[in-house]
């Protein structure tokens, strides 16, 4: 299935920039790289990690543990990263024995057609896989249906709250990926030119429109004026255009009433003393927004506390590792956290203060799939990825076998 995908990475690609509007030049690689990596991770470890559990020997008896399928898992995926958000629950749900419906969002239903398709060319039976097409209120009803044995979902807070009243009837678990509002702490030690590069990139590829983009920054008063200078000059050079043209390095959001929530995050920054730096000719109305960077920011503004999902960033000075932790622990979201420093061991210490589901250092908006990934706080429970998120779609069933009587 997903090496099918990837064969075919150019035109789904195509599929997907006409459906959400990212940079045809930055769609395949959703396919050709997160995509394929994290599909065949999960299948090198599924044999070993759902393999049975034994335990210590006991005289006269056979004990271990088997890990069982759900049922049918209902996964909910969203549009901004369809193909890298579905297959962190499609995959391991069915190497953990379950069959899967998907319901995609209204933005990109293609994807789950796509899905079908590769499946049946891999010889998936008929049924193991299936896909949904609906509104809010059947998926409620879906959620509700006995048949369900696991809901996956990735999406808002207020979206992860409906999932969790749907199934509240039921003794079913859920999974919730939610918002994000990540920040990112650049030491005084940090390699500048890399950092800079990195984080630009990690506030506005796709137009900020990802759970785990960067969405604010501390740096440390040492070099937050090199630095800000640094990323403003990397930030201009991004072209917004027809992301059907090859040239265009930023895309029109998804929609313009999301292009509008964060055109008024903007203004209220401004309304409450915040500087905006770019200013690069925006076309209110339309869903095409450029990118901007702020500074003169506080978290008593939404662009800093609230999640802000597109090309838009707020910078501010810090005294140094203190405030720093203090300012990325004041959020009611813990997704991905990041730091930029050439001391590893300073990396492990600050992250073991942060609450956040994945801490980095020097890197971000990336997702390893050797490694669990998972939220605390708003941003949801339940863990997909790693050996982990295989087990998330099992049941352990303990068999005590007593081999005489």
């Amino acid at each position: 299935m997903a090496d099918w995908c990837v064969a075919k990475a150019d035109a789904l690609a195509e599929e997907l920039t006409w459906q959400i509007g990212r940079p045809l030049s930055q769609s395949p690689g959703e396919l050709r790289r997160g995509f394929h990596e994290r599909a065949i991770y999960m299948c090198d470890v599924a044999e070993k990690t759902l393999e049975d559990v034994q335990v210590e020997p006991k005289s006269g008896y056979q004990r271990f543990i088997r890990r069982e399928p759900l049922g049918v898992v209902f996964v909910i995926a969203p549009w901004n990263y369809p193909w890298l958000t579905s297959v962190n629950a499609v995959v391991p749900a069915l190497l953990a024995g379950n069959s899967v419906i998907l319901k995609m969002a209204a933005q990109t239903p293609l994807v789950a057609e796509r899905y079908l398709e590769a499946f049946r060319v891999a010889g998936l039976p008929e049924g193991v896989f299936q896909f949904l097409h609906l509104d809010h209120g059947r998926v409620a009803k879906v959620i509700g249906d006995a048949r369900i044995g696991f809901v996956a979902f990735t999406g808002s807070v207020p979206g992860g709250h409906a999932v969790q009243r749907a199934a509240a009837g039921r003794f079913i678990a859920t999974g919730l990926e939610l918002g994000g509002k990540d920040p990112a702490y650049v030491r005084a030690d940090a390699p500048l030119e890399a950092t800079v590069e990195n984080l630009v990139d990690g506030a506005f590829f796709n137009s900020g429109q990802s759970c785990c983009a960067v969405e604010r920054i501390y740096v440390d008063r040492k070099i937050y004026q090199p630095f800000l200078d640094a990323f403003v000059a990397l930030t201009r050079q991004y072209r917004l255009g027809n992301p059907l043209e090859r040239e265009t390095t930023l895309g029109p959001m998804v929609r313009t009433a999301a292009a509008d929530a964060v055109r008024a995050q903007i203004q209220e920054a401004v309304h409450k003393g915040a500087k905006r730096l770019l200013n690069m000719g925006d076309k209110p109305g339309t869903p095409y927004l450029p990118p901007e960077v702020l500074v003169n920011v506080n978290h008593g503004m939404a662009l800093m506390s609230e999640e802000t999902f597109g090309p838009a960033i707020g910078i501010m000075p810090v005294a140094g590792d203190e405030e720093a932790i203090a300012l990325m622990n004041d959020s009611r979201y813990g997704l991905t956290a990041s730091i930029w420093t050439t001391d590893a061991e300073a990396g492990v210490r600050i992250g073991d203060r942060v609450d956040t589901g994945t801490w980095y250092m020097n890197r971000c908006d990336y997702l390893d799939p050797a490694l669990a990934w998972t939220g605390v706080k708003d941003s949801g429970r339940g863990c997909t990825l790693s050996r982990l998120g295989l087990e998330t779609f099992t049941r352990p069933k303990s068999f005590h076998l007593r081999l005489s009587l």
